[in-house]
């Protein structure tokens, strides 16, 4: 069996497309090793999980056990920890003042730490990437990949360092050179230092392989962030009506993802002064959460906005299809948005839900060509408002757009696209037949 260690900086519980990738990879006959971060505030996961035979997780810990110990106990963990230095300092000073010294040193530095946000930053994420590495290392996988460039220094040291290098797969799921809060130049120099040693790179489209030429010389694999294709009417059917304490006959507009800048959620918010029916959900979690809620309750429809938490991928459909229309209007702040085809768009188009979206090319062209939903222009509240409005005042064509969904999936799909995964593998760790034909028995 031809052995797969891949690489997410995420605990993968909502991480739809890396789940996706890895049992593609599993149900073809790979042996897959998925490397993830632990989240000690969540008892439901855990450091290893099998998905199935061949597909496993591995989630190292994020924080080294002295920081675990301060979130855990706060200033009990420091009296502790000042009553042992009472007993150990006078000795070192007997034994050497030399040894003293660097030990009150490391002191400070272990207390700087803990106390200053940023050296904290640092100080976690070394530990993980450390403990990534040692994870994946000895795996002593055929084939390492990458997911975003915060996992690729991993995948390098775990697939290069060696006496035979092991193939090493890049699949920026962002574009890491043009997306918020990153400082572009530095980032640009960095990902173009690292892709001298990646065999091939992976992107989202035709419209960031096109940008990644431009800037770096080369034209990527494209993969498409298309949704699993299933059948709604074969997903469990909640009463989400009643869990978020509406009538039947209310008409929910979704909102489903991260809450998160740049994505128009202040004007979907804004808009709904000028939306005539229909209740605002948002589905989710992320920066913006406590804001959205304080901005809610000062709308004249509070009444009508409604939040919960977001939910596991494999349940979202349960969700998305209670749903009369869905929100996908991305603010146009930076390139990773602008360039964007996202899998928010396919969730919906396989729930049957219409979509009201922002007209940046990818997301216009899938829209525009398979008539499933209303282009705006996202920056502007009016036009979302008038666009809600028309589907709400007229449940024909919103029927009529829902049903176009039902041939739209049929090109739109995970079983379309993973074609293109396997064909990547196919190259670098081809399966023999024997080993395919196992897998199939």
């Amino acid at each position: 069996m031809k052995k797969v260690t891949m690489f997410v900086w995420n605990h993968f519980t909502n991480d739809a497309r890396v789940n996706r990738e890895c049992t593609t990879l599993a149900e073809q006959g790979y042996e897959v090793d998925l490397i993830a971060i632990n989240d000690p505030k969540n008892p439901v996961i855990t450091a290893y999980e099998e998905i199935s035979n061949s597909f496993r997780v591995h989630r190292v810990k994020r924080y080294p056990w002295m920081l675990q110990a301060y979130q855990d106990y706060g200033k009990k963990f420091l009296l502790v920890v000042a009553g042992v230095q009472v007993a150990i300092i006078p000795a070192l000073f007997y034994i050497s003042f030399t040894i003293m010294a660097a030990y009150l040193m490391s002191l400070v530095i272990a207390a700087g730490m803990i106390k200053i946000k940023k050296l904290r930053k640092w100080f976690i994420n070394g530990a993980i990437i450390t403990r990534m590495i040692v994870k994946g290392y000895f795996q002593n996988a055929d084939i390492y990949h990458a997911n975003d460039l915060n996992t690729l220094p991993q995948a390098i040291v775990c697939s290069k360092l060696r006496l035979k290098p092991r193939p090493l797969i890049y699949d920026s799921h962002e574009v890491q050179s043009d997306r918020t809060g990153y400082n572009k130049e530095k980032i640009k120099k960095i990902e173009s230092f690292m892709l001298k040693f990646v065999d091939q790179m992976i992107v989202e489209n035709h419209t960031r392989a096109k940008y990644n030429e431009k800037i770096y010389g080369f034209y990527p694999k494209t993969l498409y962030n298309y949704s699993e294709k299933y059948e709604i009417q074969d997903k469990h059917k909640i009463n989400l009506h009643q869990i978020i304490g509406i009538n039947e006959d209310e008409k929910i507009l979704l909102y489903q993802g991260g809450l998160q800048q740049g994505r128009g959620l202040e004007l979907l918010i804004k808009a709904m002064d000028e939306i005539e029916e229909g209740h605002l959900l948002f589905i989710g979690g992320g920066k913006l959460t406590q804001q959205l809620k304080d901005m809610s309750k000062s709308s004249a429809k509070a009444h009508k906005i409604h939040f919960l938490d977001k939910v596991p991928f494999q349940e979202l459909p349960s969700y998305t299809r209670e749903a009369y229309l869905g929100f996908q209007v991305l603010q146009n702040i930076c390139f990773n948005h602008y360039s964007a085809s996202s899998n928010k768009l396919f969730e919906y188009m396989m729930a049957h839900v219409p979509v009201i979206s922002c007209d940046f090319p990818e997301i216009k062209k899938v829209v525009d060509e398979t008539n499933t939903g209303i282009v705006v222009d996202p920056h502007n509240a009016n036009e979302i408002a008038e666009a809600v409005n028309k589907l709400v005042s007229d449940e024909a064509l919103r029927n009529r757009l829902s049903e176009n969904t039902k041939q739209a999936k049929e090109i739109y799909n995970w079983n379309n696209e993973k074609v293109k995964l396997l064909e990547i593998y196919n190259q670098f760790a081809p399966l023999s037949n024997k080993e395919i034909q196992l897998n199939f028995k």
